[in-house]
């Protein structure tokens, strides 16, 4: 996967020891002083929780004089807390980037460090160019990525068999069927955890992927042009989907990735059949299931195709996801970046959040066969757009998420997603 380059703004416009860094004779550790950083991450329970603990204590036992204070923070309340940071210009020295518009709206600010040419060369020998493009604004690095995440449709095989499914569906026609046929075997067919928004504008993200030729996904984050026919046919598209009521009962209220009852709890014991999210999913899924072991018969397919469409069917969108500094962080806090995406810690990661960690090397630790098929339409995908509300940057997404889950709930139109991202560019 080191040749895969991620369509972002960017595209569009093993050291453990401080004293192996760039920059490290400046820190008071380097001297013999103390240095204390805050690192935010949004593992907040399990494996992923602990993963973080550990790569901490490992890290400061390597480098006396170091110590960073862990704070847990909630997934969805991440942006927010970033921005509020940002605005008061009290920043975390390490904190969770999601890459595209998002990250580029806190370079803006002044508020994270240009990592360009501090990450150590084995780093960038073992991940090669492509991944870091997420993290690139106007040519130089703002983040280390840790895990490659690309979205689709996740399934119960064993839901699909007993529903009398064959294969997975790859146009929209055998998408209907399939939900037809989950229903009339007892199950929601398709869980969404629309309290969030993301969960849900993610219908809009890909219908537009389908929509959209591959040079207008490639434009939209330095026009921020909407006028397209494409936009309102993804929401036309979504309008008539959503018609046909394939979603889980209670969608709008329902969590994506808390409990039980979140959506991808439905999936974790087998009350519903297939949900669209990123490739966290395989953890998250794990998490879940009555002896919190992998989902065993866990599957994935691509987001159909859409007859007439012009995106190519093989295209995809997900996430990079990574770690950046915030621009007045002790240099302490690149070696802590270069730590974490050793092969080593890397492996570590895969196995921690059962996901597909950045680093090739690292990548013969993905065990689980519910990540094969990701990873395979990945390297074969003609090219990989980042989610849409982190490629436009928070306002601009945050526009666009509310205004589809409107349309979901019945209050809004197609026409109205398209007005309200061009009203949110306009302002700027």
């Amino acid at each position: 996967m080191k040749s895969r380059t991620v369509l972002t703004l960017a595209a569009i416009a093993g050291v453990t020891a401080l004293v192996g860094c760039s920059g490290a004779q400046g820190d008071p550790a380097a001297s013999g002083g103390e240095v204390t950083m805050t690192f935010w991450h949004n593992s907040t329970t399990g494996d992923g929780k602990a993963y973080w603990e550990d790569r901490v204590a490992a890290f400061e036992a390597a480098n006396e004089g170091v110590t960073i204070e862990i704070q847990s923070i909630q997934n969805e309340d991440m942006d927010g807390r970033l921005q509020t940071a940002v605005n008061s210009g009290d920043m975390p020295d390490i904190f969770m980037a999601r890459g595209g518009g998002k990250l580029a709206d806190i370079v803006g600010a002044g508020a994270v460090r240009d990592l360009t040419d501090l990450i150590s060369e084995d780093v960038s020998s073992d991940y090669g160019e492509g991944v870091f493009s997420a993290f690139t604004v106007e040519g130089a690095i703002y983040g280390m990525p840790v895990a490659v995440l690309p979205g689709g449709i996740f399934y119960s095989e064993d839901l699909f068999a007993d529903a009398g499914i064959d294969g997975t569906p790859a146009t929209m026609s055998e998408l209907d069927d399939a939900v037809g046929a989950l229903e009339q075997s007892g199950v929601e067919p398709i869980a969404l955890g629309g309290m969030a928004a993301w969960p849900a504008a993610h219908w809009y993200y890909f219908f537009a992927l389908r929509e959209c030729s591959q040079e207008v996904m490639e434009s939209i984050a330095s026009t921020l042009d909407f006028s397209d026919a494409c936009w309102l046919a993804a929401g036309e598209d979504l309008a008539e989907f959503a018609a046909t009521e394939p979603f889980n009962e209670g969608f709008l209220t329902t969590a994506a990735q808390e409990g039980a009852g979140s959506s991808a709890g439905l999936i974790a014991n087998h009350q519903a059949g297939m949900e669209l999210m990123g490739g966290w999913n395989v953890g998250v899924i794990g998490g879940l299931t009555p002896d919190q072991q992998p989902l065993a018969d866990l599957g994935w397919f691509p987001f159909p195709e859409v007859e007439g469409g012009a995106g190519s069917p093989s295209a995809m969108m997900g996430g990079v996801d990574g770690y950046s500094c915030a621009n007045d962080a002790p240099t302490a806090c690149e070696a802590f970046l270069n730590f974490i995406a050793s092969p080593e810690s890397q492996a570590g990661y895969a196995e921690a959040f059962d996901t597909i960690p950045a680093s090739s090397e690292a990548q013969t630790a993905v065990e689980d066969p519910a990540l094969e098929p990701l990873v395979e339409a990945y390297e074969s995908a003609d090219y990989v757009v980042v989610w849409l509300d982190t490629l436009l940057g928070q306002n601009i997404g945050n526009s666009l998420n509310t205004a589809v889950v409107e349309l979901l709930a019945g209050n809004g139109t197609p026409q109205g997603i398209v007005d309200a991202v061009t009203t949110a560019a306009q302002r700027g």
